[in-house]
């Protein structure tokens, strides 16, 4: 099992000055193991989260909505849809009644990818803990925020 400590070669001043070390070392260790993950996919994490939002919502969202769902809100999501619009994975319509307003629907395509990466047994990234362990480190997570 990992230690912070040791990983980074470094003393704290708390546990909580360790802990919060602990979860900005954590969140850019998952982030690189996602990364490496999505790329034989064609798509980034937030890519796929965007994937994941329209999915999870059967009809039509406007492009602000999903902007505001996303976990990583990046104010590149607009270039991040027009990707995924190139791959087919994403369709866009405009609104008749306000030309500004664009809904957005996942495709056939992006369905599929999205049951392809689902059904990965590469989503290793949390294998050391038992579902109560991810459960009690969730209910935590939600704590501090």
């Amino acid at each position: 099992m990992g230690d912070i400590s040791k990983d980074i070669k470094s003393k704290f001043s708390s546990n909580k000055v360790k802990a919060l070390i602990n979860i900005k070392y954590t969140a850019n260790w998952l982030n690189s193991h996602e990364i490496e993950f999505f790329k034989p996919f064609g798509i980034s994490p937030q890519q796929y989260n965007i994937l994941r939002i329209l999915r999870g919502s059967k009809e039509p969202m406007k492009a602000q909505t999903v902007k505001e769902r996303m976990i990583d809100r990046a104010p590149n999501a607009t270039r991040l849809m027009d990707k995924l619009c190139d791959k087919k994975l994403i369709e866009r319509a405009r609104c008749n009644e306000d030309r500004r307003v664009v809904f957005i629907t996942i495709s056939k395509q992006g369905l599929e990818l999205l049951d392809t990466i689902d059904s990965s047994s590469n989503i290793d990234f949390l294998n050391n803990l038992s579902n109560k362990e991810a459960l009690v480190l969730s209910d935590l997570l939600d704590k501090i925020r």
